[in-house]
């Protein structure tokens, strides 16, 4: 199984660099659980600056109030009430919510510490017998280094065309929340995906991203004074569309 790192100074760059190795790179293998066929391999994505301008990527599925609300249900839960209405097994946030304080207690407590892991991977449950929808993301683990908190991401599935950017988008806010909760500045940001992937159905989308970039087409926005602002114009159709969801409607 090929293994592959990218490096970039910001998250679209690498994100875009991945996705080119995978279509140059990456093996078709079998995907039985889900009868199809995959584009794989095991990519490392290491983000210098995960705030750098353009920070948003043209290449995934959604727009503006999709990423927006993505990024509610990682940090703040607002899907939550899907596992008590017995929808949902579980949502990564309602697996990582309890474990945040115990991060900033250990970062504060030692600053050194290699010990501030988050475990999304719930054994028990998504190795159990029948389960059809194991966690894909599987642990968070923050160090401060020189004065910088960084993050590193490991995935056991990722898919790379429709998944990938959203879920790191997401995780780098939970990254700068995290970093301003402890007063310290952003670091780095690593995304590891044992399988990076794409499945057949989707093979012409990748396609179509590298197409895209390799003509040089615009393919990002900038982020502050741009999407952010047309993202917070999106809260209040997204809290009430959430709430139609909590009616059953």
């Amino acid at each position: 199984m090929k293994e592959r790192l990218v490096s970039a100074r910001s998250l679209p760059e690498a994100y875009h660099a991945a996705l080119r190795v995978l279509h140059e790179e990456g093996e078709v293998t079998p995907c039985p659980d889900y009868n199809t066929n995959q584009k794989e391999l095991s990519m490392t994505i290491f983000v210098e600056e995960p705030l750098a301008e353009p920070l948003i990527s043209k290449l995934f599925i959604g727009g503006y109030r999709e990423l927006e609300q993505y990024r509610q249900e990682m940090l703040d839960g607002i899907l939550d009430f899907e596992i008590e209405k017995g929808n949902w097994a579980y949502t990564y946030h309602s697996r990582m919510a309890e474990q945040l304080p115990f991060i900033l207690r250990e970062l504060r407590r030692n600053p050194d510490s290699r010990r501030a892991v988050v475990d999304v991977r719930d054994w028990k449950h998504d190795a159990a017998e029948g389960n059809e929808n194991p966690a894909c993301l599987q642990h968070l683990q923050f160090f401060i280094r020189g004065g910088k908190l960084h993050l590193k991401i490991l995935f056991r599935s990722n898919d790379a065309c429709k998944a990938t950017y959203m879920n790191a988008f997401a995780l780098i806010m939970l990254q700068q929340r995290m970093a301003q909760e402890l007063g310290v500045e952003l670091g780095t940001y690593t995304h590891r995906a044992n399988s990076f992937h794409c499945y057949e159905k989707d093979f012409p989308l990748l396609e179509g991203y590298i197409r895209r970039l390799d003509k040089g087409e615009d393919v990002t926005y900038d982020y502050e004074g741009d999407w952010e602002e047309m993202m917070a114009e999106a809260r209040p159709e997204i809290a009430a569309s959430v709430e139609k969801l909590k009616r059953g409607e």
